[in-house]
């Protein structure tokens, strides 16, 4: 069991602007998004970046490799770690066979069943991928590259034959962008739990639970089945200690889908929020939006001047900062 530690890096808990809105999109108004911005953002990219960012700039400082080239990849090549070469393989970044004594995995591509790497973990899919570039002799012009030259290093990949796609390069372009992926090509540090985490390949059989965060904290979705112990021997504390950072009774059952926090919740949402209210939408309970957005039950009632017997309203608006 791993001991109970958790690295929250502040250059990553406080981090840029763009960041924490595209997180409030994903997290806390995804019925409110417009034509036009759903199209454009993609939820399941925003929880795949969530997820992998701080191996790709861990990656990135040991190879030299721009973390938003690496994201980007893996989002493309992964399908945002949908693809049956992720779920069944672990496999990111589409590698094939070429070379490799690991486990495989087939499926058709630009020929029928053709031999791909398959990896124990995703950690594993990410070192693999850092080292298939930087040690081989196709890819080492890139090298030359600046590491916040992602255009470059997209038009190298494709110029070098990494993908057949004829708009690679600019599709690995688009997704940098529209996810300002390449304010990670600065980054100096990472959160160490999260990359320990992807090193980690099931749990009783079963795949981990992917794991978020935001403000301050981790989450992750409950899923049928999961109660604090099952969780608590996953991530590896006590699931005592589970259940009151969630203000819930150890022995309580969790539905699939609700938020289950890893650390104490903050007394605040984040910065952002703090002219942003929180409208009640219908089953929605004090309980339910203090978990939404990480903040302390309590805390929810003190910031809106209600006591516990207060009964919620639709339409209400709460202050969550």
């Amino acid at each position: 069991m791993r001991k109970e530690r958790f690295f929250i890096r502040k250059s990553f808990a406080d981090s840029a602007f763009v960041r924490h809105c595209l997180i409030i999109i994903l997290f806390c108004f995804p019925l409110l998004l417009s034509r036009s911005v759903a199209q454009s953002v993609n939820n399941r990219y925003l929880q795949y970046i969530e997820q992998y960012r701080d191996i790709a700039i861990e990656q990135m400082l040991k190879w030299k490799v721009p973390a938003s080239i690496t994201l980007a990849q893996g989002l493309l090549e992964s399908a945002a770690g949908q693809s049956t070469l992720a779920t069944k393989g672990n496999n990111h970044f589409g590698i094939k066979c070429h070379g490799w004594t690991g486990g495989t995995i087939y499926r058709d591509d630009d020929l029928k069943q053709e031999c791909f790497r398959a990896y124990r973990s995703a950690y594993e899919s990410y070192e693999d991928h850092s080292r298939f570039l930087a040690t081989g002799q196709r890819y080492r012009s890139l090298f030359s590259l600046k590491l916040t030259d992602y255009k470059g290093w997209a038009r190298g990949l494709k110029a070098a034959g990494y993908a057949t796609n004829p708009r690679y390069a600019q599709g690995l372009i688009d997704i940098i962008e529209n996810y300002h992926l390449n304010q990670y090509d600065k980054a100096k540090s990472y959160d160490k739990f999260m990359v320990e985490r992807s090193h980690d390949t099931s749990s009783g059989g079963q795949p981990l639970h992917p794991i978020y965060i935001y403000n301050k904290n981790y989450y992750l979705y409950a899923r049928q089945g999961d109660t604090f112990r099952s969780l608590a021997d996953e991530i590896g504390i006590s699931y005592r200690k589970l259940a009151r950072y969630n203000e819930r009774d150890k022995k309580d059952r969790l539905e699939p889908g609700e938020i289950i926090w890893l650390k104490k919740k903050q007394t605040k949402a984040p910065k952002e929020l703090k002219r942003v209210p929180h409208v009640v939408q219908p089953g929605e309970s004090m309980y339910s939006i203090s978990q939404k957005y990480g903040i302390r039950l309590k805390s929810l009632y003190k910031l809106n001047k209600l006591t516990p017997d207060y009964t919620l309203q639709v339409g209400d608006r709460l202050k969550v900062r």
